[in-house]
């Protein structure tokens, strides 16, 4: 068989604004180096979003997938564990028969690129043995703390001040994410931020959407995982 010229990289937001740009941004930089990527959206997002094609490169492209609430999205259920349950049952089925479809054409999947915030897409990926690329948008001094919370290197509730976490400067409780701060804040966000991580371990590749020079100390100080930065 003929070797492809450029590599097809899947990536799969979570779908919302905050999380959507980002990725977004990095699938532009990638299309520039002759990479195909394809940006898969919920089919309400889809709906939603006005870009102008002719400032997107010519190897992006955008897929879509049903998160089971097509007409409203979150918006349509109103609850975030509910809504998570729901697309994780609906989106695994349709994002396998998404990576099936371009399995059969020209342009195979060789890379999936996801948001840590959805991580059954890791578990997809890894059905069908592709790299799997976690992506996390959020800064990377946030997602540490994230991880040492996790893993219960700091313990919730905080009980001792300042706080101390290799690589970050000493913290006070008011520099802490409100999960952080007060994990009863909203209960089911908390569980969301914190799943990002159960099934970490199994991506191939960790991206981070930072500036290096800022989050220096973090990047010397995190988990021995291999890191490449998204400006």
């Amino acid at each position: 068989m003929e070797e492809r010229n450029n590599k097809h990289v899947l990536m799969v937001p979570y779908p919302s604004q905050g999380h959507l740009n980002p990725m977004l941004q990095f699938s532009k930089r990638l299309s520039t180096k002759g990479v195909k990527v394809t940006m898969v959206t919920t089919i309400f997002i889809s709906k939603t979003m006005h870009l102008q094609s002719s400032s997107l490169p010519s190897s992006l492209q955008f897929d879509s997938i049903s998160d089971g609430y097509d007409q409203g999205g979150f918006a349509q259920v109103g609850n975030i564990s509910t809504y998570l349950s729901h697309m994780k049952t609906i989106g695994s089925k349709n994002l396998k028969e998404l990576i099936q479809k371009h399995n059969s054409s020209h342009h195979p999947i060789d890379c999936v690129v996801y948001d840590p915030m959805v991580p059954w897409v890791l578990d997809v990926t890894k059905e069908f043995d592709l790299l799997g690329a976690a992506f996390f948008t959020q800064m990377c001094s946030v997602n540490y703390m994230y991880y040492h919370v996790y893993h219960g290197l700091l313990k919730l509730p905080i009980s001792s001040l300042p706080i101390s976490i290799e690589g970050i400067p000493l913290l006070e409780l008011k520099d802490t994410p409100s999960f952080v701060n007060d994990p009863g804040f909203y209960p089911a966000y908390y569980e969301m931020v914190m799943n990002q991580y159960s099934n970490i371990h199994k991506a191939d590749i960790i991206l981070v959407n930072s500036f290096y020079k800022l989050e220096d100390q973090v990047f010397v100080s995190s988990p021995s995982l291999d890191f490449l930065l998204c400006l």
